[in-house]
């Protein structure tokens, strides 16, 4: 059980980066496309690589720093998706499901820095 709950956010990550992908290709290649499609990419892949660089960390202070940035990474591809959702680029529930999916993702991350943050100070 133990191993399991260890691995559901890196999972999760995961299948974010699918989906975003997902949106990546359904995009247009129109130049416009093509940008936030170059971007979307990146970002949307980096929370699960950051993660599990952080997972990884030297100390707790590495593992806030790295988090930090993969919680500025899913600002990044919050906002790369509400620029395909309001342009319209590409109508598709993928960017639905998405968005709501970078919202909870970015809760979850914003939690984690702070407790690790409390925790650093506690001790």
């Amino acid at each position: 059980m133990e191993s399991e709950k260890k691995y559901d956010l890196e999972d999760r990550l995961v299948k974010f980066a699918i989906m975003c992908l997902g949106v990546c290709e359904a995009l247009p290649s129109s130049k416009v496309g093509q940008n936030l499609e170059y971007q979307l990419s990146k970002s949307g892949t980096a929370p699960a690589l950051l993660y599990g660089e952080a997972q990884a960390a030297e100390s707790r202070a590495d593992f806030v720093h790295k988090m930090k940035i993969g919680l500025k990474e899913l600002r990044e591809t919050r906002i790369n998706l509400r620029i395909i959702k309001e342009k319209p680029l590409v109508t598709s529930t993928h960017i639905e499901n998405a968005f709501k999916e970078v919202n909870e993702l970015i809760a979850i991350f914003t939690a984690s820095v702070t407790t690790a943050k409390r925790n650093t100070i506690a001790k």
